[in-house]
């Protein structure tokens, strides 16, 4: 993307801000922001939110660094969570309504995965159960949660979200978005 993607602006705010906002807007609490790379550059911009800021020094390993950092540092911050929702800041169409479905379905299914489902596929954002945190902490290098909701599929709630399917990955994906 030539910078870093969190800071690329789209609808008047930076995509990190905007999916922070969202979060801030919703049920979810606490927000959790886990940085990696670019982190000095990003940090500026979250600085006057309500977040806990998580720092990955395994960034470079890949998404499963992220998850272990923001999963423990939910841990950290209060044992009595039942549950934690994983999203990305890359889905321009992500939105408080979109978690509040996912809040919803969670609470009508009972169940303890509950996942959007979009171009076929599970994927973020997701809720976790608490049940879920070890697993999730034990996975490494590039394995991130489309995996882990793939290995869990049978057991996982989804919600057919297929606005999510467009993230912004590179400049054409950026530009066809702003285009729409």
């Amino acid at each position: 993307m030539g910078e870093p993607k969190q800071l690329i602006e789209v609808g008047g705010a930076p995509l990190i801000v905007r999916s922070v906002q969202t979060a801030l807007e919703s049920a979810a609490w606490p927000v959790v922001v886990v940085l990696g790379a670019y982190t000095e550059k990003i940090r500026p911009r979250l600085a006057r939110l309500p977040v806990l800021i998580a720092e990955n020094p395994a960034w470079a390993e890949g998404m499963a660094s992220s998850l272990r950092t923001g999963v423990d540092t939910l841990r950290t911050f209060s044992r009595a969570l039942d549950g934690a929702l994983l999203a990305v800041a890359d889905q321009p169409a992500f939105s408080a309504d979109v978690i509040a479905r996912l809040v919803a379905a969670r609470r009508e299914t009972g169940r303890g995965i509950v996942a959007a489902r979009y171009a076929g596929r599970l994927g973020v954002p997701a809720l976790f159960g608490r049940e879920h945190f070890a697993a999730l902490t034990a996975l490494t290098g590039e394995e991130g949660a489309r995996h882990f909701l793939a290995a869990h599929a049978s057991t996982t709630e989804a919600v057919d979200m297929p606005e999510l399917a467009v993230d912004l990955d590179t400049p054409e994906d950026l530009a066809a978005w702003q285009g729409r």
